[in-house]
């Protein structure tokens, strides 16, 4: 067994680490399965949920293979699986809740959590990363509860993967695996999907596993030698040299699609600025509510449901605030604790709908035991996204019907400029609204003219887009003073009746 340090507690390190491992599995069953999706009439019909859980795996069934460490990695299947987690620093509570979310992320997956083990050393080994002795303990686990996959809290190099799955001879797999698998699973649209794919083969390419000597067998002569000629080493390549070569083509070709995408975001987010529409961007932890606040305020009717990353694809809704000003609300991705670089790369694009808004919702499961982490990790991502930090920020205090009250006046102590919300109950709706148009830029240019009855277009638009004082129909036209942007201000007085 790997080596463990003492703690001041009666207890050994191993038997607080069991006693973490059995509360993380009984927390985590409940609360995903125990407690059902419960929605409201802003959510929709929510058809989508019922296609995902449509199909699920039959329990009792297993791989047809004993020794499964030679099946393709990019063949990946979640079935029965055992948690790894190594505990260098921090608190008990700590390992806990990251074990917790691991359980959660894996339950996501369409897995089922048999087991899990935690384990207390300084830092993970560079060999198995848990140590021979512990990785042993672990092969004996994963053969006595019948598991076939074992997920690492944490990411595994190459070597330290393969040399596991020699020990546990099973699947072994890491958390950014887990993750991708998750988004690749919950992918809708097609750049969606083209930005999960390209993670996947990022991920994928220096850990790419063949079937020993049938992957490495190569022709002899100068086409064989490592100064070989241009392009392709020909009929000197090997198999894993040969798919190495066409997952670095496929990848080419994602990013040339998804760079094609772009343009279209592009095109309408300058049709917003042109008409000088306002945008909002809700962003937070996974599982915070982003979606449930969304429909809440725009009846948008996406996707809800209890479960980490349920929804991945952007949706941008028209909204109004309490004075009648238009702007636009976009839900992004969640984030999560040490999201995958890979992810943060190919949803670059999707993410700078953050970096492009007048103002970022930043949405926070107050419930939640560790609501500090969580904004810490959301924030950390917003610092990897060129002009996120600078957009002014409204913390969202959700779930208040679930929170507690220390909770919530712990929070709302630290950060200051937040506010208390339930989107499932509608407490808060309203002052959230309040803040909003409060904190939304307003038109900066002051107007005072008669526009022509023929030119209602025109008063429509300064209906939408601005803030009217006063109106009033006189016999030559609508009088209106407002402010308004310097676009719209110049088309008003272009058009504009002279004064009487």
């Amino acid at each position: 067994m790997s080596e463990t340090e003492d703690t001041p507690q009666t207890r050994s390190p191993q038997e607080v680490a069991d006693d973490v491992v059995a509360r993380v599995l009984a927390r985590a069953g409940a609360t995903l399965h125990d407690g059902a999706t419960v929605h409201s009439s802003y959510d929709g019909d929510q058809l989508e949920l019922e296609e995902r859980t449509s199909l699920r795996r039959v329990a009792g069934l297993s791989t047809e293979l004993q020794d499964v460490t030679e099946v393709e990695y990019r063949q990946l299947r979640l079935e029965k699986v055992v948690l790894v987690g190594v505990w260098g620093s921090g608190t008990v509570t700590d390992a806990e809740i990251s074990l917790r979310e691991l359980a959660q992320l894996a339950e996501t997956a369409g897995s089922q959590v048999l087991d899990g083990l935690l384990q207390r050393r300084q830092k993970p080994d560079p060999g198995t990363y848990l140590g021979s002795g512990k990785a042993a303990e672990l092969a004996a686990l994963v053969a006595s509860v019948g598991a076939d996959t074992v997920v690492v809290d944490g990411e595994l190099a190459p070597s330290q993967r393969r040399a596991l799955e020699d020990i546990v001879r099973v699947k072994v797999i890491d958390r950014t695996a887990l993750i991708l698998d998750i988004f690749a699973q919950h992918a809708k649209s097609r750049e969606g999907k083209a930005q999960v794919e390209l993670a996947q083969l990022e991920y994928l390419l220096p850990r790419l596993r063949g079937w020993g000597d049938s992957m490495s067998r190569q022709a002899g002569g100068q086409v064989g030698g490592a100064a070989a000629g241009m392009g392709s080493r020909g009929p000197g390549e090997t198999k894993i040299e040969l798919d190495r070569r066409r997952i670095r083509n496929r990848m080419a070709k994602l990013r040339r699609e998804i760079a094609a995408m772009e343009p279209a975001r592009v095109t309408k987010r300058a049709s917003r600025k042109k008409h000088a529409i306002p945008s909002v961007a809700i962003a937070g932890y996974t599982n915070a509510g982003k979606s449930s606040l969304l429909n809440r305020l725009t009846h948008a009717g996406v996707l809800v449901e209890n479960a980490l990353f349920a929804t991945l694809d952007p949706t941008v809704r028209r909204a109004e605030t309490l004075d009648g000003r238009i702007y636009t609300l976009a839900d992004t991705v969640g984030f999560v604790r040490a999201l995958p670089h890979q992810l943060v790369e190919a949803f670059r694009s999707t993410l700078e709908e953050v970096a492009d808004a007048d103002l970022i919702l930043h949405v926070v499961d107050a419930s939640h035991p560790d609501p500090e982490g969580q904004i810490a990790a959301v924030r950390h991502v917003f610092a990897d996204i060129p002009g996120a930090m600078d957009v002014p920020e409204i913390i969202v205090l959700n779930k208040a019907d679930l929170a507690s009250s220390e909770a919530i006046a712990r929070l709302r102590s630290r950060e200051v400029h937040s506010i208390v919300v339930s989107a499932h109950s509608g407490e808060g709706i309203d002052q959230l609204q309040a803040l909003i148009a409060d904190q939304l830029p307003r038109p900066g240019v002051s107007i005072d003219v008669v526009i022509p009855y023929d030119r209602g277009d025109l008063v429509s638009r300064v209906h939408e887009h601005g803030e009217i004082q006063t109106e009033e129909h006189t016999g030559d036209g609508t009088a209106i003073r407002a402010r308004v942007d310097e676009g719209l201000a110049a088309e008003l007085e272009a058009a504009a009746q002279p004064r009487p």
